[in-house]
């Protein structure tokens, strides 16, 4: 009997030993980024204002600068865009997530061999 196997690979970032940043944080914020608004990107993702609000709040407070600033209601309505931090975050988790996924996929050979 053939087996399918696997090797799953997920980063996270923890700060003082809590998961601070990972792929779900990564994916609302590239949402924000092409939505303009946390309302519109939970929605996108299937996931409540209350806790898409409640992720971007804890990013804003316990990284080293804002990742999301909020723009007032008003004629023209409210919104969200990522700072300047906050797309430099993305951008090297990014950037790091697909760097491990190449290592893994031409690494992974040997190890499946084994098992």
């Amino acid at each position: 009997m053939e087996r399918k196997t696997d090797i799953k690979l997920r980063c996270w970032i923890d700060v003082d030993g809590q998961k601070f940043f990972g792929p779900g944080r990564a994916v609302l914020l590239q949402h924000i980024h092409e939505q303009g608004s946390i309302s519109k990107a939970a929605k996108v993702m299937g996931m409540s204002y209350k806790k898409a609000w409640a992720m971007v709040d804890d990013m804003n407070h316990k990284g080293k600068q804002p990742y999301v600033v909020l723009h007032k209601g008003g004629t023209s309505g409210g919104g969200a865009e990522l700072t300047e931090t906050g797309k430099a975050v993305l951008n090297a988790f990014n950037d790091l997530s697909h760097k491990l996924s190449q290592t893994l996929s031409s690494e992974q050979q040997q190890l499946m061999k084994l098992i």
